[in-house]
């Protein structure tokens, strides 16, 4: 583990809230999450409140990641999702995770995203992989996600696309063109993201900011792509904390320290 990781360690002790990524932080992208991670996270929930955000809707985040944290009910309240960018929040109330907002796309603004992808595919001259697995442009309600390789690619094929043939940055500049008026970004390995105009994890940490009244100079978020361009990097905006890690390996080495 780097020196700057345990440098980053010691802000993060005094921190009051933690917010973290989930694909590619959490878990390996689109993994579950495993048992040791929720071991870890929830001795940290039993310390201080802790925000996942990641771009996949709730069901995902219920298949990957609620549905794996075998937690105690009493700790769950210190937990807040944000699933789809920060577009939607859930906390866990009267034994249930309940809605909190939304921020949902009307039917003709999904289908404009719709449309502008079919422009954005012919303008960028792309070209589709020959394989695909599940569906390649999803309606997450707050957001519409292309995954190249479709929903439910392997992590091994994705890391392959990804380094040989990441059509992406074109595509999204493309998509900018016909999509002035939405969010456009990056998204883990494969993805392009559009929710509505400033609905980004930097609109996530501010509605935590809202509804907890913690000033975000008392929080940290964590996460694997925090550079310029990548998925993390709206919440820089904020002035929040940052620690960029590797993966979900330096995220438990850091959550035990913490501990």
């Amino acid at each position: 583990m780097t020196h700057q990781l345990n440098e980053k360690i010691a802000i993060l002790s005094v921190k009051k809230l933690l917010v973290f990524d989930l694909d590619g932080t959490l878990t390996a992208s689109k993994h579950n999450l495993d048992e040791e991670m929720s071991f870890l996270l929830c001795k940290l929930l039993g310390k201080i409140p802790v925000v996942v955000i990641g771009g996949g809707n709730y069901p995902q985040f219920k298949k990957q990641f609620l549905g794996y944290l075998k937690c105690p009910k009493d700790k769950l309240k210190n937990l807040f999702i944000l699933p789809t960018s920060g577009g939607r929040m859930y906390a866990y109330t009267k034994g249930r995770w309940c809605l909190l907002y939304e921020n949902t796309l009307t039917i003709k603004e999904k289908e404009k995203i719709t449309n502008s992808f079919r422009k954005a595919f012919q303008d960028a001259k792309y070209i589709e992989p020959k394989k695909t697995y599940g569906k390649v442009l999803e309606d997450r309600e707050s957001q519409i996600t292309f995954s190249a390789l479709g929903q439910k690619a392997p992590l091994s094929a994705k890391e392959k696309w990804n380094q040989e043939q990441d059509a992406r940055p074109k595509l999204k500049k493309a998509l900018k063109k016909y999509l002035p008026e939405f969010e456009v970004r990056l998204g883990g390995l494969t993805s392009i993201d559009v929710t509505k105009k400033g609905i980004d994890k930097a609109y996530g940490v501010r509605q935590i900011q809202k509804l907890l009244s913690i000033p975000i100079k008392e929080m940290a978020y964590v996460g694997d792509a925090l550079y310029k361009g990548g998925n993390d990097f709206a919440v820089v905006k904020t002035g929040i904390n940052t620690v960029q890690i590797v993966d979900a390996e330096e995220t438990k080495y850091l959550i035990k320290k913490l501990l």
